[in-house]
């Protein structure tokens, strides 16, 4: 009895030990999701300094009004050395704003695929920058590093033909320079200066008080991908717009955490065109809402990770396949992979990460649905014998299958030949990828009518996971209510199949059990009457 007894703890303790495992990661981006709500909260709402309660205060060098002057310049090297004047604001409000259309000459260096600088300056009226002691600066590139987009694929192949440095990165021009400067009057305390504004904090002394000059800060989020324009070594002059827009401390904070974002997103490898997605979308939102998406993104990552987990650990313990169809575990699979290939070509990572390793998952079912294991020493795939539960469900899902062909077939044929209407405007990879998808997205609520199927013939769902329902359906219900900018419209449509599915799950469960206790009532009515 001892040897069997701990044979069959081994795989309990295995299988508490990835249960403590999966806890522990939830618990700590519980804790992280945590960490990050306090630091908004403490970003929201910086206190400024009291004096009168013997703080040490570090008080606005703005506040005394000041006669400013903002100077832009050109240079090959962000130093003192060769500046060329493009913008000069001679009486300088810092509270106000303005716009101005310049044309600035490219130097040689810069036309051969080099790079040029803006250097922007503020400081004091009629005083040069570089005698300034209390001017403060900012440098930032006008040019950029970019392959040359391919708009179809017959101009691609031209550029390869023609021109072979296309796949290189080639020097880009930004048309915009956007200026931003804290302008609020606010006193900070210097025991708790934020670490985000000590970075563009210099600090000047004022007799006994110290102050603090203006921070500067140049908007790298409003460069965007559509309005680079190539520099080829025949331009002479290129344009460019300067903006200038005095914000708050809050608003600076906010630009400041935002363009550390998009550093940290390049660093991790995200193309130029991904990092504009994520621009595209910082810009078009104000901060609540931002951080309304944020709560929404990480309640949405905790059930699908939670779903995941619980999809994986079911399909791990179950040793037979009956009352599961086969021909709905195959559709799935295929159509993740056929809308994974279709993000592949339009959606940001952030999007393609969680969809491709779902579509691991969906092909990993096929081999335990289709009882299949892959013999490592023959390297061929050997698959098992089915028991009689099996069979009776391989038959219910065949019927049900052939029952679902009579409208497939039509639908599918028919919009095939709709879509060839459009097969001049793309080329052939792409019009078949978006026939089939556009399939899958139409197509999907009828891929659960084979396992709703077999639950009404079986008359039981205890085959089914419902807690993988729950989370998936809820998780959908929140991203179809919230319709994230990054999901197309279409995928947002497939989505509701997890949730009627879920709603359908839900009432078979209900009717199994309402006939389990008439059953069970009906045999003890009988008992008692024989006895």
């Amino acid at each position: 009895m001892f040897p069997s007894c701990c044979s069959s703890s081994k795989p309990a303790d295995s299988g508490a030990k990835r249960s403590s495992y999966a806890k522990l990661l939830l618990g700590v981006f519980v804790v992280y999701m945590l960490h990050t709500v306090w630091l908004l909260y403490g970003f929201l709402n910086t206190k400024p300094c009291d004096e009168g309660i013997g703080e040490d205060c570090i008080a606005s060098y703005l506040a005394a009004r000041p006669r400013l002057q903002l100077s832009v310049f050109t240079c090959l090297v962000p130093d003192s050395s060769q500046l060329n004047l493009a913008v000069k604001v001679d009486h300088f409000d810092p509270h106000s704003s303005f716009e101005r259309l310049v044309n600035i000459s490219l130097p040689e260096e810069t036309r051969a695929n080099g790079t040029l600088y803006a250097v922007v300056y503020v400081h004091r009226a009629s005083v040069s920058p570089l005698e300034d002691s209390r001017e403060v600066h900012y440098a930032a590139l006008l040019t950029t590093y970019i392959t040359p987009p391919a708009h179809t694929e017959g101009q691609r192949d031209t550029q390869k033909r023609q021109s072979p440095r296309a796949e290189n990165p080639v020097s880009h021009w930004r048309p915009h320079l956007s200026i931003t400067m804290m302008s609020e009057d606010f006193t900070f305390n210097k025991a708790g200066l934020p670490s985000d504004v000590r970075r563009y904090m210099r600090v000047s002394q004022n007799g006994r008080q110290m102050i603090y000059l203006p921070l500067l800060l140049v908007n790298e989020l409003s460069v965007r991908v559509r309005d680079l324009m190539e520099i080829s070594p025949s331009t002479v002059q290129l344009p460019l717009t300067v903006s200038y827009e005095g914000i708050s401390l809050r608003g600076f904070r906010f630009w400041v955490h935002l363009q550390d974002v998009v550093y940290s997103l390049r660093q991790f490898g995200f193309t130029e065109e991904n990092v504009d997605e994520i621009k595209a979308t910082l810009m078009d939102s104000n901060l609540y809402l931002l951080v309304l998406t944020a709560l929404v993104t990480a309640l949405q990552l905790i059930c699908e990770f939670l779903a995941l987990k619980n999809d994986i650990s079911s399909w791990r313990k179950k040793k037979t396949m009956a009352g599961m169809s086969r021909k709905s575990v195959m559709w799935r699979s295929l159509s993740t992979l056929l809308i994974f290939l279709h993000l592949l070509e339009e959606t940001s990572l952030l999007v393609l990460l969680p969809v491709g390793l779902g579509a691991c998952v969906e092909v990993w079912k096929v081999f335990k649905v289709f009882n299949m294991n892959l013999l490592w020493k023959s390297s061929k795939l050997h698959a098992n014998k089915l028991d009689e539960e099996e069979r009776k469900t391989v038959e219910y899902d065949t019927q049900a299958s052939r029952y679902l062909s009579y409208l497939v077939y039509p639908l599918c044929i028919s919009g095939a030949i709709f879509s060839l209407a459009y097969l001049r405007q793309k080329s052939y990879y792409s019009w078949l990828i978006n026939s089939l998808v556009t399939g899958v997205y139409a197509l999907g609520f009828l891929s659960m009518a084979p396992q709703l199927y077999i639950n009404h013939k079986l008359k039981s769902v205890s085959h089914l996971q419902g807690t993988v329902l729950m989370y998936r359906g809820v998780n959908t219900l929140i991203s179809d209510l919230c319709s994230c900018a990054s999901l197309s419209s279409s995928h947002q449509l497939s989505c509701f199949r997890d949730e009627l599915l879920f709603f359908l799950y839900l009432w078979q469960r209900r009717h199994c059990a309402h006939k389990a206790r008439r059953r069970e009532s009906g045999t003890h009515s009988k008992k008692l009457k024989t006895q």
